[in-house]
């Protein structure tokens, strides 16, 4: 046994008064009590200034993607030691930045499905994986690349059970068109509301949950219809702008309790020149990057407080301005926009590892759960923005040396 003491604590849900000490054995927390609970003798323990909490928790990310322009395009021509190699680098920069766990959204070939299992069988130094495997897309649709490819519905259901062979956790299908896939529109819905709906069936037939990605809001209304439990982006997009959608379909939204991963966080640096394909969708809206990133998190909030339930991932991967590591700018994004600290902050750890099916061991400082832990320089209660100034990293009880993210996790400065 050994224990972890800092000055200040967050749980995964609640800000702990006077800070807290981690007991931690075998992997897991066994206990967690104030800073100055008395230790048994002979127990090291190691003392911190800042702010002690749960690993984070990316919800959506792409392990297969290299953080740099085109990264999508270059994922079809890689080579199988190629893709690892990109797999590799995105579980060190995740972990670098606190990232303790990650949902892996989008991968070639169920590349990442087999990592998560190899890691399974060696307990490799690396980031918790939950996977989807290829997402679900229409013939040429947005990441028909991965191998998705679906058209009607024997197809559908053939990809089905080809998910459930593999033991994917979450089955993605994408609703609507992405940004960054030539020939897929944003604006538009992918499949039918009983296309989808079959998607749900034998997912959930076979104990699976579905996560559609869906910009359009009538993508986003379709998935709602076809009863998914969780939407990536929800930017309910039409040609007039974000967050064009009813009252009433938000109120439906949060009565259905589906999850909602907006996936903001955006590198400041780079919003003067946003990837050509980001651009245009940006200018087909007549707004700038900056207010594109403003306008998100502003919607995201009316989602909050419409009762929606929101986690927090980045899409990391994607840009240099959505770099693996980011998870930090994207709960800085969602006090900006009005949330307080704690909700914030819940949305990458307790509240991501419970929408993403992990919570009986991730996101929480609890007994029982793994020891998966964060210290922040500073305090995060009155200070968000310490959440990317991570100081130490303990991945299942074992500290991750060098403590310091990489640049991509820290605020322009």
């Amino acid at each position: 046994m050994h224990a972890i003491r800092a000055s200040r604590a967050f749980d995964g849900e609640l800000f702990r008064a006077g800070g807290a000490t981690v007991l931690v054995e075998d992997g897991l927390v066994v206990g967690v009590e104030p800073a100055d609970h008395p230790l048994p003798e002979g127990c090291p323990v190691t003392t911190y200034e800042g702010t002690l909490l749960p690993g984070l928790v990316d919800a959506h990310t792409h392990l297969v993607a290299d953080s740099r322009m085109g990264a999508l395009d270059r994922i079809a021509g890689y080579s199988e030691e190629e893709i690892d190699a990109v797999v590799t680098e995105a579980l060190h920069d995740q972990l670098a930045a606190g990232v303790t766990t990650v949902r892996d959204l989008g991968d070639r070939g169920f590349c990442v499905v087999r990592r998560r299992d190899r890691q399974a069988a060696g307990g490799a130094g690396e980031p918790t994986i939950a996977a989807s495997g290829p997402p679900l897309t229409s013939v040429g649709g947005h990441c028909h690349f991965m191998g998705g490819e679906v058209a009607g519905p024997e197809q559908i259901e053939r990809a089905v059970a080809e998910r459930v062979e593999h033991g994917v956790d979450v089955v993605k299908v994408m609703a609507s068109g992405g940004v960054n896939t030539p020939g897929s529109d944003v604006l538009l819905s992918q499949f039918t509301t009983a296309e989808l709906g079959l998607v749900v069936e034998r997912a959930h037939a076979a104990g699976l949950p579905v996560t559609a990605h869906a910009h359009a809001t009538i993508a986003v209304e379709q998935a709602l219809a076809a009863g998914v439990d969780g939407i990536e982006h929800c930017s309910c997009t039409t040609a007039e702008g974000m967050g064009r959608v009813s009252e009433e379909t938000l109120a439906t939204l949060a009565a259905s309790g589906t999850v909602v991963c907006p996936t903001l966080g955006t590198d400041p640096r780079v919003l003067d020149h946003p990837p050509p394909a980001i651009a245009a969708v940006i200018a087909r809206m007549g707004t700038t990057p900056q207010g594109f990133v403003r306008d998100r998190a502003e919607f995201v909030a009316r989602l909050h407080r419409a009762g929606v339930r929101i986690i927090s991932g980045v899409d990391s991967g994607l840009n240099p301005g959505k770099r693996h590591g980011l998870l930090g700018l994207a709960v800085s994004e969602l006090v900006t926009a009005g949330l307080g600290t704690a909700e914030a902050v819940t949305t990458a750890t307790a509240g991501a590892a419970d929408g993403i099916g992990l919570g009986s061991r991730k996101g929480r400082l609890a007994p029982g759960y793994d020891a998966d832990l964060l210290v922040v320089d500073g305090d995060l209660e009155s200070d968000v923005t310490a959440l990317v100034r991570p100081v130490a990293v303990v991945l299942r009880g074992e500290p991750i040396a060098p403590v310091a993210g990489p640049p991509s996790a820290r605020l322009p400065g």
